[in-house]
């Protein structure tokens, strides 16, 4: 058995004419790559894609607790605990209390408020308690603000929490200690819980303060996508026509507008670090990866087949109904293997020129070449599978299909090594 620690794919996507990712002033994101402007697609946008495709791979049809991104958690505890028939009083030192314990840790929460000493306070202090009541109160403020990723499962159950403390205490300058202390008793609770933080943290990651949530390594690392060519844009000027003045016989729009379309053949990289996703979707040590049974590496075998699918077939893009920016990887690569990771995105450090007469095979090209010279240069030996609409040979690889090369993959996370039948 020849278990893979790291999983490198490697794609070529062709979009004409759309607006993929947007940066701040509506325009085509761009990227300073070698000798030439690129446009790009955040790593971002494509994990937000991923995660909310709706198809046969989706990551919701994996059966598994999934994630959800809202700064709307707070307020949702609020209402039910009203909708309990607790006081809106306590409802909202429960919720505001819920909202510090996201932020802060255990210890600090639960000391006891301090009491104001006898005498004149000195002008200085006077001042810094000032200035550390309005950056708390900052802080409070971007917290109610600032959307917070949370486990379906973990987010029930700590309204269940929220909801038991909400139906025992009396009085509302009660509710905050009894909520503290019973968050920290569930600690443990909240910890062992399977996929507690969901199916899209355990994929990439979350990073808290509180120590009553828990923090997520990722374990699949998504580059920016960048054009292999320089990069093409255009401004779309376009006119938008009022039918009931056309009838009138009067001429005119009801507005005119302008946007930046731009089209590329995209090289996207990303990477799924196989022995952290097992860890996150067991609550198994990373270390202990490879001795694990068959049965704790059978959800990530799952997670990296419907996640190379989504890779390969889900498009991101703003302007759907006016671009239908959709596409499939025109070339896919899988690598799998021991080392440590490495990009092949030096291939279009200087960009292929636009008069190429066939860019997409030559971007397919200029991959192999740089593979065949890291092989030369490092001896690195990595099993390798590859889909390509075009006649290509890469090397040290065998072409398959598309649900033969996720098979692969599954196949050799949960058992080693695999013979798959070529396409």
């Amino acid at each position: 058995m020849n278990l893979p620690r790291f999983i490198q794919i490697h794609t070529l996507h062709n979009y004409p004419g759309a607006l993929l990712n947007r940066d701040d002033a509506g325009l085509a994101k761009r990227l300073p790559y070698g000798d030439k402007i690129r446009t790009r697609i955040s790593s971002q946008c494509l994990k937000r894609h991923w995660r909310v495709a709706d198809d046969h791979f989706a990551l919701a049809n994996l059966g598994v607790p999934m994630a959800v991104r809202s700064r709307q958690f707070v307020e949702r505890i609020r209402v039910s605990l009203m909708e309990e028939g607790i006081s809106e009083n306590v409802a909202i030192v429960i919720s505001s209390t819920f909202a510090d314990a996201l932020k802060k840790d255990m210890g600090k929460l639960m000391k006891p408020a301090p009491t104001a000493k006898k005498g004149k306070k000195k002008a200085a202090d006077v001042e810094e308690n000032s200035e550390e009541a309005q950056d708390e109160e900052a802080e409070g403020e971007s917290t109610q603000k600032q959307a917070i990723l949370l486990g379906v499962a973990e987010f029930e159950y700590l309204t269940k929490i929220a909801i038991e403390v909400g139906k025992q205490v009396e009085s509302a300058d009660k509710a905050r200690l009894a909520f503290l202390q019973r968050l920290k008793s569930e600690q443990a609770n909240l910890a062992a819980m399977p996929l507690n933080c969901g199916l899209e943290s355990a994929l990439f990651g979350r990073m808290v303060t509180s120590d009553v949530l828990a923090s997520r390594d990722a374990a699949v690392y998504v580059a920016h996508a960048f054009t292999v060519h320089e990069a093409q844009v255009e401004s779309d000027y376009f006119t938008v026509v009022d039918d009931l003045l056309r009838e009138a016989g009067e001429q005119g729009s009801a507005g005119i507008f302008d946007t930046e379309l731009a089209s590329g053949l995209y090289y996207g990289y990303v990477v799924v670090d196989v022995p952290q996703l097992i860890a996150n979707l067991e609550g198994e040590k990373a270390k202990d990866w490879a001795t694990l049974p068959a049965e704790k590496r059978e959800l990530a075998g799952r997670v990296v087949q419907h996640l190379l699918h989504l890779i390969a077939t889900v498009s991101p893009g703003a302007k759907r109904g006016s671009t239908a920016p959709f596409e499939w990887a025109k070339f896919l690569l899988v690598e799998v293997g021991d080392w440590q990771p490495r990009s092949l995105a030096g291939a279009f450090q200087n960009a292929l020129p636009l008069n190429q007469p066939a860019i997409r095979e030559a971007a397919v090209q200029m991959l192999t070449d740089e593979i065949g010279k890291l092989d030369e240069a490092y001896g690195a030996t990595l099993d390798r599978r590859f889909l390509s609409l075009d006649k290509v040979a890469v090397p040290n690889a065998q072409r398959l299909a598309l649900n033969d090369l996720a098979t692969w993959v599954q196949a050799y996370i949960t058992q080693g090594t695999a013979p798959v039948q070529a396409a």
